[in-house]
């Protein structure tokens, strides 16, 4: 029995747990001989301008899943066309792990609404996770003379076309539902498109624009009292401002939450992909992400790899039909 303890370990054996010695952090996945992921800074572009719900929980999540890797995740920033701009350049990098993206819906639907498309979502891209959604709502200055959705309707009622709203960019998810509600309200509005919600709230505050249609980054306005919410667009109402109405409550079988993830280039390394999903959806769960999250009230809509693939696939077939019925192109 004590020989058999004592019996010297074979080459192989030596190797592995040479192998794991030295793939720290725990996270990195088995790859070629001599190689290990990740062993230099990750980049993640963030289609949204700086301080937008989306970019604070998108670093958010990165900043942790870099302790987890052992590498730096460094956002970068690249606001534009409906949040698209970043799009191609993430289809057409190394599919290396170390170029990743926000994907979203209007990423997913882009394609549909050009003449000419730059991407396939179902083909150019390799999915990740899918994180969380939106708090989406609509807000006016604080002194605007509107106090509830009531009258902000019927003020455009009363002035057909003169009413504007800011979105984060045209073909969003957030412009064509306000779309929606205005044939639904019999109210014709007037769009005005901005890089990023940031920009739309900046607008609505310098009275420029009547009111914002976008993710939560008016939040912090509203509580400051700055800004009054009209309606949110969740299933329920939101704590922090329960006194405000979700579109179900207004009349509206409508729930717009526009889920989000991460993804990269297609033919990504299967290894790196489950190694990448791990760290990220570690930060998702974990506390700081939770907290950003709480600040903007935005859902968490977790999806695997797997899922969050065939999830696209599905949405595409949607996105596609809706654009086609509705009749809406950019060019």
């Amino acid at each position: 029995m004590q020989n058999k303890l004592l019996r010297p370990m074979g080459r192989r054996h030596m190797l592995a747990l040479g192998a794991a010695a030295l793939a720290t952090p725990a996270l990195a996945p088995a790859l070629a001989q001599g190689e290990r992921f990740p062993d230099r800074p990750i980049k993640v572009f963030v289609p949204w301008t700086a301080g937008s719900s989306s970019d604070v929980q998108m670093r958010s999540m990165c900043e942790e899943a870099g302790k987890l890797l052992g590498q730096p995740i460094i956002t970068e920033n690249r606001p534009g066309a409906s949040g698209t701009l970043h799009a191609q350049a993430l289809a057409q990098a190394r599919p290396d792990g170390y170029t990743l993206g926000q994907m979203h819906l209007s990423v997913v639907r882009r394609p549909f609404l050009v003449k000419t498309p730059q991407w396939d979502t179902t083909t150019d891209f390799t999915h990740i996770m899918r994180a969380c959604g939106w708090l989406f709502g609509v807000a006016v200055k604080a002194d605007a003379p509107w106090k509830s959705w009531a009258e902000f309707i019927a003020h455009a009622r009363a002035n057909p076309g003169r009413v504007t709203f800011a979105t984060s960019g045209i073909a969003t998810t957030n412009h064509l539902a306000m779309e929606e509600l205005g044939t639904r309200e019999g109210v014709q509005f007037t769009h005005v498109p901005f890089r990023g919600s940031s920009e739309g709230v900046t607008a609505v505050l310098s009275g420029t624009t009547d009111c914002i249609a976008d993710s939560s980054a008016w939040m912090p306005q509203v509580e400051a009292g700055a800004m009054r919410c009209l309606c949110v667009w969740t299933e329920q109402r939101i704590a922090k401002i329960a006194n405000v109405p979700t579109l179900k409550e207004l009349g509206h079988d409508m729930v717009v939450t526009s889920p989000y993830g991460l993804s990269g280039p297609k033919g990504m390394d299967p290894a790196v992909v489950r190694t990448l999903h791990e760290a990220f959806r570690a930060a998702l769960d974990g506390g700081p992400n939770a907290m950003v999250r709480g600040q903007f009230d935005m859902p968490k809509q977790y999806l695997n790899t797997a899922d969050y693939t065939a999830y696209i696939a599905q949405r595409a077939v949607y996105e596609r039909d809706m654009v086609t019925r509705l009749g809406i192109k950019l060019d």
